[in-house]
């Protein structure tokens, strides 16, 4: 239901990059600084440099002969790397393979630079098999997942040998299931040990978990079934416990946690620094419930340091930043109804407050201990936009403006671990993004050819600006929106208008950012052509305007925020410019979703939908994002059922076209065939287009995008024809 891949490139998401996830694990995003902070390194024509800062001086660091396997004329095409500790080895990512959303296998090599040699890891292993290859600390072996088994190699001698046997396709250690990738961001499940002796990682069993079964139809004579384990709303999660491998004896001890280990999860977990001690993340079956846990690997005792509840659902936590010499960490609750950062001692005993005010922490900028400051990304005042702000660590500080106020809109920084450089990103609704190099401790740029201010200068804004405009819910909770009129707009005319539609806690659709207002299935130029092209917030969207806002959607998915952009839409349909009989609104997996139930709860105000990968019945999406957000069925399954839009398909009155894949793994195609049965009991005429063995993103094969795209605007234009009247 999610649209976390494919659809609005702009679109931003609240709560996803603070810190470091999971999902970043096989290689961090952004810039890949130097240990010092004074500089970067980057792959470069088939070689890897190094840029100081801030001359831009560039120097080879691994050359292309280096990177240049034995028997070959031609280097590596680099996915990512990492250098150990020394700077002496370097980790080489190449030849990687999708495994359900991200290419998280491959190849690994390793490149010596004080011996000149290029070897490969686990060459024995099929290709493109490795998972999260890491140096051990003192960079001495590497270990990695093959094949659901965890496995490290000494790098002196080139032995490997295998610290799990039991892997099978599902008995899962050190990564993860289908539904823990997909809704906790859980894909490296292992971790080294501090001293550099053992591992601890995840092991999943999904035994229990029962296969959804697509069907191929297109790639052989007779069709052939393809199985995923996939738990559904009300059925058990997969069993998962933690365990720490010895590296010399192989052997792994698992750690007692308290709770069952089917109805509770782990997404969370990492050593504490310079300990054995491991500390992890547990959440209850219900989500509502948040235990940390200090497990000691040589005494085996297990302590909770912390609890925190919440009366609709808590997230998956962020890794641990630990400051104060490993004696404290941070932790993002929202506990006061906001976002906020505390530092939290090592025990648990101790909170202390960090950000205070009415506004939420989007994302971590930068832990600076030596000034003793945190940079962080936030919007008090805009939650369509982004700005950088600083306040200290002690928890004493005010907040400060970092941005220049003078550029509206949505900043990002990718700042050096020492706090002096940053790569600072400028976007807006209207401008391009925009990128400057700087000095955060002075707030200069490098030069000022690369300021934000000659490069703007330099801008040429369209004339139709993409409008920003709040609207009221009938209870009077303002909501955000944006608004893009026709190319020479006559205020005197009527024009068509489309909504553009998400409406689920995955994503944020209003937000100041480039791109917003332009539509990326319809084949040629919405303004130009005559469409009014608008998008309304609802409540329940990870937009930072604090819990109430986010979370009021408990339990009410298809209810509050259908009401929410229905309401809108009729405020809207006011304005003396908007044609009501020409009324259409779109979406795509969650926006589908809110699509069909725009559709069929509120027929006098859309008369033309387009719905992709829509999820009609609530009941069959996974169970770990559903329970979140609608309780779970055992206990609240009218919930489901006044939310799911197949309860209200016998009230279609407009024109209609429902896209699904056959192949989508996220949201089942099953959806659309339970939707269509109760369209044609009730005698519903509507359009159908289903792409054989598509995924979610409906993107595989030649020619299916620009297939999808004409499909979607001839519809559009036929159902809801553009220009005003």
């Amino acid at each position: 239901m999610k649209q976390k891949l494919i659809i609005l490139k702009v679109t931003a998401v609240l709560l996803i990059s603070f810190f470091c996830t999971s999902a970043e694990a096989q290689g961090k995003r952004g810039i890949n600084w130097t240990k010092d902070g004074n500089g970067y390194y980057q792959n470069s024509n088939g070689e890897i440099t190094i840029v100081t800062l801030p001359k831009n001086e560039v120097k080879t660091l691994i050359s292309r002969s280096l990177l240049t396997p034995a028997g070959r004329s031609y280097p590596l095409d680099i996915k990512s790397f990492v250098l150990s500790a020394d700077g002496t080895r370097a980790l080489i990512y190449t030849n990687s393979k999708k495994v359900w959303r991200y290419e998280t296998r491959g190849d690994y090599w390793l490149a010596d630079l004080t011996a000149n040699k290029l070897v490969q890891i686990g060459k024995d292993k099929p290709a493109s098999s490795l998972m999260f290859a890491k140096f051990s600390p003192d960079a001495s072996k590497v270990a990695y997942v093959s094949g659901h088994n965890l496995y490290v190699e000494d790098l002196t001698s080139g032995i490997s040998k295998a610290l799990t046997t039991d892997g099978t396709d599902r008995i899962i250690n050190g990564t993860f299931d289908w539904v823990y990738e997909e809704e906790f961001d859980c894909r490296d499940g292992f971790k080294w040990s501090p001293d550099g002796t053992s591992i601890a990682y995840w092991q999943i069993d999904a035994r229990k978990i029962k296969n959804f079964l697509m069907i191929n139809n297109t790639d052989s004579i007779y069709p052939h079934t393809v199985p995923v384990e996939y738990p559904v709303v009300g059925e058990n999660p997969s069993a998962c416990k933690v365990g720490v491998v010895n590296i010399s004896t192989a052997q792994t001890s698992w750690l007692n946690i308290p709770g069952d280990n089917i109805q509770n999860y782990i997404p969370r977990m990492d050593w504490v620094p310079k300990t054995s001690d491991i500390i992890l993340q547990q959440i209850n079956r219900e989500q509502n419930t948040t235990n940390l846990f200090v497990a000691n690997t040589q005494t085996g005792a297990v302590k909770s340091i912390l609890t925190e509840t919440d009366k609709a659902w808590v997230d998956a936590a962020p890794e641990w930043e630990w400051i104060n010499n490993g004696k404290e960490f941070l932790w993002i609750s929202e506990k006061d109804g906001w976002r906020h950062l505390y530092r939290v001692s090592k025990d648990g005993k101790k909170q202390t407050l960090i950000t205070k005010g009415n506004y939420d922490v989007i994302e971590s900028s930068l832990i600076d201990e030596k000034s003793g400051t945190f940079y962080f990304i936030a919007s008090p005042d805009n939650a369509t936009q982004k700005y950088l702000y600083k306040t200290k660590l002690d928890g004493k500080g005010s907040l400060e403006l970092v941005t220049p106020s003078i550029f509206p809109g949505t900043h990002s920084y990718d700042i050096s671990p020492n706090g002096i450089f940053a790569k600072h990103v400028y976007q807006s609704a209207n401008i391009f993004p925009i990128t400057e190099w700087m000095r955060l401790d002075t707030g200069n740029p490098f030069t000022m050819e690369g300021s934000l201010t000659n490069q703007l200068a330099k801008v040429q804004v369209p004339k139709n600006k993409v409008e920003f405009f709040k609207v009221k819910a009938e209870d009077g909770t303002e909501l955000d929106g944006w608004m893009k009129k026709p190319d020479n707009f006559d205020q005197t005319k009527k024009y068509p208008v489309v909504f553009y539609v998400y409406g689920e806690p995955a994503s944020q659709t209003v937000t100041d950012t480039y791109g917003v207002g332009r539509n990326f299935l319809y084949t040629g130029d919405m303004a130009k052509d005559g469409y009014v092209y608008i998008s309304i917030e609802n409540r329940g969207a990870p937009a930072p305007k604090g819990r109430e806002f986010r979370k009021s959607i408990f339990k009410n998915i298809g209810l509050l925020n259908i009401n929410d952009q229905a309401s809108a839409a009729k405020k809207i349909l006011e304005w003396p410019f908007i044609d009501k009989d020409r009324v259409a609104v779109w979406g795509w997996s969650g926006g589908g979703s809110s699509t069909l139930n725009l559709m069929f709860q509120h027929p006098e105000i859309y008369k033309t939908g387009i719905a992709i990968a829509a999820v009609g019945n609530q009941l069959t999406y996974d169970n770990v994002y559903q329970e979140r957000y609608m309780g779970s069925p055992l206990v609240s399954k009218e919930t489901y059922i006044k939310g799911s839009p197949i309860t209200y398909a016998k009230n279609l009155q407009g024109n209609l076209l429902y896209i699904h894949g056959t192949g989508d793994d996220n949201v089942h195609y099953q959806n659309a065939e339970m939707l269509i049965n109760e369209l044609i009991k009730y005698g519903k005429v509507f359009q159908m287009m289903s792409y054989p063995n598509r995924t979610h993103a409906i993107s595989e094969g030649a020619g299916t995008r620009e297939h999808l795209a004409k499909t979607y605007t001839k519809f559009l234009q036929q159902n809801c024809p553009p220009g005003g009247k």
